[in-house]
């Protein structure tokens, strides 16, 4: 075993230190203490707190605690600014920028808030209290989608930025795609895109909700939401009807899936709904046929797949009267030329 000396040793135990810390394996938690200020929990950060530069970066986060404390928020947010612009790499830099987006949420100041927050996720992910930043996160997005007006310099109210908490919204699917907040993020998303009348946009974000978190509570929902949304998009039974099979199969899987859900009633009329309007379509097309080209052949066809669609529907009491009428044609052609032969031939007049 290698053996160093005094001065070595205190060399390598202060490396093995930092080295822990920066990874995050022997990491202590910042703790407040309204009497002694900032202090480390654990007290393997003691050899940082001892330099220059931690008792300079702990005295100005006593300094915008304090202010924090007692209401003083720009002195607040104007001393944590100057902790992780100028000592971005220390233990203090990820707490101030917490500590200021919490602050700047108070304000409604959203953007510099998601900003902060950001840059937790980016530049210190192994912050102990990850998985508030991804909480606040979602607040903020929250509070944006749902139509809350920011205030420039937390104080003169601004427009209405709901697209941006969409924006918000996916960045924080990004950032933890496997956390509580990314199914609920997507949700959000969808709701807020079909206010804005945009069901594209709504029909994706749910497409990923049942694909990526097909255990979640949540799903149930989104396959029925996914299914009205793309049963809304069809205009009538003249129309192309993609959208209509489409949300028939939603709501065919969420009967499989979900049998006992409270909402399966809800299911079942969507799926009868939308059995009714394919039906209807080649209805339409088949009278197309029928009445206008007088093709009878593929009348048939589409009358046939009308009472395939949907058996037991007044669409398929109809489609099975119009194939008797066309039964009752053929029939009679195909009668007329036997009779023909049959007859006596009338007697013929000469003159001359």
């Amino acid at each position: 075993m290698l053996k160093l000396s005094a001065p070595y040793r205190f060399t390598y135990l202060l490396i093995v230190i930092f080295l822990c810390a920066s990874g995050g394996g022997l990491r202590a938690d910042l703790v407040w203490d309204a009497r002694n200020g900032w202090r480390a929990d654990g007290g393997v950060l003691s050899a940082y707190f001892a330099s220059t530069e931690g008792r300079s970066a702990k005295e100005i986060m006593d300094k915008a605690r304090n202010a924090e404390e007692s209401g003083s928020t720009g002195t607040a947010l104007s001393a944590y600014k100057r902790v992780y612009k100028k000592f971005g790499s220390s233990v203090f830099a990820a707490e101030a920028l917490f500590r200021s987006a919490h602050l700047y949420e108070q304000r409604r100041q959203y953007t510099n808030a998601f900003r902060n927050l950001q840059r937790i996720v980016t530049e210190h992910p192994n912050f102990p209290r990850f998985k508030e930043v991804l909480g606040a996160q979602y607040q903020i997005a929250n509070a944006l989608a749902e139509g809350k007006r920011p205030r420039y310099f937390g104080i003169i109210p601004g427009f209405k930025q709901r697209d941006k908490g969409i924006e918000d919204y996916e960045i924080l699917v990004s950032n933890a795609p496997y956390s509580e907040y990314a199914p609920l993020a997507l949700m959000n998303t969808a709701k807020v895109q079909s206010e804005f009348g945009d069901k594209d946009m709504a029909i994706d974000a749910l497409d990923r909700m049942i694909n990526n978190y097909p255990d979640n509570f949540l799903t149930a929902d989104a396959y029925l939401k996914l299914a009205s949304a793309q049963a809304e998009i069809t205009q009538g039974p003249p129309y192309d009807q993609a959208s209509t099979q489409q949300a028939m199969t939603y709501y065919q899987d969420y009967l499989i899936l979900y049998p006992g859900e409270s909402d399966a009633s809800v299911a079942t009329k969507g799926y009868n709904d939308t059995r009714t309007m394919l039906a209807e379509s080649k209805m339409t097309i088949g009278d197309f046929y029928f009445f206008k080209r007088n093709n009878r052949v593929a009348a048939k066809v589409f009358y046939n797949e009308a009472i395939t669609i949907h058996p037991d529907s007044p669409v398929s009491e109809r489609a099975r009267k119009l194939l008797a009428s066309i039964e009752a044609i053929e029939a009679g052609q195909a009668t007329a030329p036997e009779a023909a032969r049959t007859a006596p031939r009338a007697k013929r007049f000469w003159l001359f």
